[in-house]
């Protein structure tokens, strides 16, 4: 149950009888912070730092949810998610990301996870998409991809597609190697 303005509680939200949450990132404040808040609105938290710890957490007790970053020090959180699946098929996985491209979205989607959340993400956020609705149409977007981001979009799911080989991304896209490292190595434009 949710607090409202009025103090009230509203049932939006129920929480299942197995509470555990795996998270795991590598940002040690922002795991930290995530933590605590998880641990107060009613998840049971074990924390891990890196792909291997993940992996450990989900053989030694497969939770009934995750919240992955997606990038980490050891390889990709995706790892983690497509574990949890394989163990535990009911377990509800949230990929975070600072790196956020439709293509790594469809991935992680793929592999089971029923959100991707950008980076910064509040424990708000984090605690919707764990427990949405199944069915639910997302609300609108406030602000629409602008056209740049449209073409970062269309790289990365091109680059994601061509197994992250940028010769090859850059053949079928018809640019210059160089130029596509260039694109890969900024941040997406707004």
């Amino acid at each position: 149950m949710l607090p409202t303005e009025s103090g009230t509680q509203t049932p939006e939200f129920a929480l299942p009888a197995d509470r555990s949450l795996l998270l795991v990132d590598d940002d040690k404040p922002f795991l930290q912070r995530l933590c605590r808040a998880m641990e107060a609105r009613g998840f049971q938290v074990t924390a891990a730092e890196s792909v291997a710890e993940g992996l450990a957490a989900v053989a030694a007790r497969p939770p009934a949810f995750a919240v992955v970053d997606m990038r980490l020090g050891d390889g990709n959180g995706l790892d983690v998610i497509s574990a949890l699946k394989e163990a535990r098929p009911e377990a509800r996985g949230v990929i975070l990301t600072g790196y956020g491209n439709i293509a790594t979205a469809v991935t992680a989607v793929k592999l089971g996870a029923v959100d991707y959340l950008a980076k910064p993400a509040d424990a708000d956020e984090v605690f919707a998409a764990l427990l949405a609705v199944a069915g639910k149409s997302a609300d609108l977007p406030e602000n629409p991809m602008s056209a740049d981001r449209v073409r970062w979009e269309h790289i990365q799911r091109i680059y994601e597609l061509c197994s992250r080989n940028v010769s090859e991304t850059a053949r079928r896209l018809g640019m210059h190697r160089r130029t596509l490292q260039r694109i890969l190595a900024k941040r997406a434009p707004r």
